[in-house]
């Protein structure tokens, strides 16, 4: 409520100033003159850029009205951040390899009210991302955001010479995410409005002994990323580089020393997958004109 500040300075001249200062200046300015200043400038300030805020721009912002895929939805941060998507009212289509758990985690979130479809998915096959976004097209009529989350780590010295591992990490850390953008873009480019928001990991910034193939695949990830959101002005590109989370990350890991190590540490100060999907949730939920280009979410114990 505006306020009513009314100084009424009655001197015994002409001149009665009553400056009634509520919002709607009317500056009575009884000068001989009859200055009757109502100065229609009248400051009813309307301006629907108050609190109240029924601004457009906060009605798109909500994930409430968007679809949104997830690759690695079946465990970690993929089924933590599906499941704060879907409460959020988004419409959520599931992507993993496990078809079985993404169908379970599908009939959860419909259980609760929500709306899911799980879409058995392996990153490193194109033509599974690009049946997961034509689902989401053909089930719901559009798709406004692709999760690249699915990634494996199993990590090792170079010298135990686990080519196979390294391949595989190439595969789905970096060719997966290449095949979400390739099966994507065109959608979103058809839309003229789209969002890619890429799970990588602080091991892009600082690798250590043993993660020298998985850092690299993620620091790839952001070279891509950032040069994807460059050509691509008018669409939002986001990356969430996550530290130590507890997920099952370490089951990969085959070397002992190093899994018990991971394990420890993990156990030590890791993140709830949660910590993680509610960042990609406030990324997700800014208004079209905000591009949040890079998240960086790790334990504070974690150097």
């Amino acid at each position: 409520m505006p306020s009513t500040t009314t100084p009424t300075s009655t001197s015994t001249g002409p001149a009665t100033t009553t400056t009634t200062d509520t919002d709607t200046t009317t500056t009575t300015d009884t000068d001989t003159d009859t200055d009757t200043d109502t100065d229609t400038d009248t400051d009813t300030d309307t301006d629907t850029d108050t609190d109240t805020d029924t601004d457009t721009d906060t009605v798109k912002a909500q994930p409430r009205n968007k679809v949104i895929a997830v690759t690695g939805a079946s465990s970690g941060i993929g089924r933590a951040t599906a499941l704060a998507l879907a409460q959020h009212g988004a419409t959520v289509v599931l992507g993993a390899r496990r078809g079985d758990r993404i169908e379970q985690l599908a009939a959860e979130i419909r259980e609760n009210g929500g709306r899911a479809v799980g879409v058995p998915t392996d990153v490193r096959r194109r033509t599974d991302l690009v049946r997961l976004v034509d689902t989401a097209v053909a089930r719901f009529g559009r798709l406004d955001v692709l999760v690249n989350n699915a990634g494996i780590g199993p990590i090792s010295p170079l010298e135990d010479l686990r080519v196979d591992d390294w391949d595989d990490m190439i595969d789905v850390n970096l060719r997966g995410v290449l095949h979400g953008i390739a099966a994507a873009l065109p959608v979103f480019r058809r839309q003229e409005a789209g969002h890619f928001v890429t799970v990588a990991s602080t091991a892009a910034y600082r690798t250590v002994p043993g993660q020298a193939v998985y850092a690299a695949t993620k620091t790839a990830v952001r070279t891509v990323c950032e040069g994807l959101r460059q050509e691509v002005g008018d669409l939002r590109v986001t990356i969430v580089s996550p530290g130590f989370v507890h997920t099952d990350f370490a089951d990969a890991v085959a070397d002992p020393d190093a899994r018990a190590a991971l394990l420890a540490r993990r156990d030590a100060m890791a993140l709830d997958p949660t910590s993680i999907a509610d960042a990609i949730t406030y990324a997700v939920a800014q208004p079209d004109q905000v591009d949040v280009n890079e998240i960086v979410v790790r334990p504070t114990a974690q150097r």
